[in-house]
């Protein structure tokens, strides 16, 4: 549109119209002049308005969401790396609270065989020549670690130290084939060795035990402690080995073989401890673990008693409204076929009382036996035949 006279001309017109219709509508006030003209305009352009948000919209939150996805990007990353470092942290905690729990059984089990150790964090497994089963703690000679000394779980026996670093050491584990360890049974001398299996003993982890005596008795359930060795080196004595569950009676053989599953679980070590100083006394039995509780036998089921109760009651109750069972007649066998005993019965009773008093008139016309006294009927005295009374 060119800028041109009559071009301004009519803007000028449109501007006046306009101040003379917002001044007329200001001092009108609440007068209903321009009201319909007003709420007309507002229907109008309130309609057009909404039309226009609604194609509008979809475009500019596109445009606000190319504008803010770098910061959209940068907060979900920032909220995923927060999350990844909470639920780290709530493992550790978890992890830390074990590790707090086996710390405190494994020093409860030293207090009570009186070991002097020296706890010590597994940090990994690896191989060393001569051994197959062997881990690495992350204690060593600056923690006063020696060769040949004892390692403990929070439960048992672990195995022994065969490397020593500065700060760290090898444990060949009790599970090893090529170690060995003298132990007894509990409650008594009877003595044996007891070696690992390797991978022979299965996921199980059992291990071997040998009883030098094979007339001595062993069962299942038996439970092995060590022995303990000379200046306690390797093996102090005491430490709980294991629960006997399976015996080879093999007869013929010198020795007599068990197999025990260790109280240590080995494929989960985490805290274990080593033994720098050994007890004065041999702790016998004192450290193994208190013997489980027998199952409870099973409460009987006394809902057939009930149902058979209740059927007896029922059944007596019926009978009591019936009335006392009737006999059913008994029949005998003769020469004139079978005749019903209870009629039998019945007819003799008959004949002796029609025979009764015929032999009682016999007997009083006949008189009296001679030399028996006379006999007494309804109560009055009989005569002697002498006549008169007194």
């Amino acid at each position: 549109m060119r800028d041109t006279r009559r071009a301004r001309l009519t803007l000028g017109l449109l501007l006046a119209v306009a101040l003379i219709l917002i001044t007329v509508d200001h001092r009108a006030g609440n007068d209903h002049v321009l009201g319909p003209v007003r709420d007309f305009a507002g229907a109008v352009f309130g309609k057009a308005e909404r039309v226009g948000a609604a194609v509008t919209r979809p475009i500019t939150g596109f445009v606000g969401m190319l504008r803010d996805a770098p910061t959209a990007r940068r907060v979900i990353t920032d909220l995923r790396k927060e999350n990844a470092q909470l639920r780290d942290e709530l493992s550790a905690q978890r992890l830390d609270r074990a590790r707090v729990e086996k710390l405190d059984s494994m020093l409860g089990l030293a207090g009570l065989g009186r070991y002097r150790v020296v706890p010590a964090q597994v940090v990994a497994r690896r191989s060393v020549a001569g051994f197959e089963d062997t881990i690495e703690i992350d204690a060593g000679s600056g923690d006063g670690i020696r060769p040949d000394m004892t390692v403990l779980s929070d439960v048992g026996l672990v195995g022994r130290i065969v490397q020593v670093g500065p700060v760290s050491s090898t444990v060949a584990l009790l599970t090893d084939p090529a170690l060995s360890a003298g132990a007894r049974l509990e409650g008594g001398n009877e003595l044996g060795v007891v070696s690992g299996l390797g991978e022979a003993g299965g996921g199980g982890n059992l291990v071997r035990f040998r009883l030098l005596d094979s007339t001595v008795p062993i069962g299942v359930g038996r439970r092995i402690v060590s022995f303990g060795s000379q200046q306690s080196r390797p093996y102090v004595p005491g430490v709980p080995i294991g629960v006997v569950e399976r015996v080879d009676n093999t007869p013929g053989e010198v020795t007599r073989t068990a197999y025990a599953r260790p109280f240590t679980n080995f494929s989960t070590l985490d805290v274990v401890s080593v033994v720098v100083a050994a007890p004065k006394r041999d702790p016998r039995d004192a450290v193994l673990p208190p013997k489980p509780a027998p199952p409870k036998p099973p409460k009987p089921d006394r809902s057939e008693d009930r149902q058979r109760r209740s059927s007896l009651e029922a059944e007596w109750a019926r009978g009591a409204e019936e009335g006392p069972p009737v006999a059913a007649p008994r029949e005998r066998r003769g020469r004139h076929g079978t005749q019903a005993a209870d009629g039998e019965r019945q007819g003799a009773q008959e004949r002796y009382a029609v025979e009764e008093p015929r032999s009682a008139r016999e007997t009083d016309s006949a008189g009296a036996a001679p030399g028996r006294a006379p006999r007494e009927r309804d109560g009055a005295p009989a005569d002697d035949g002498r006549g008169g009374g007194n």
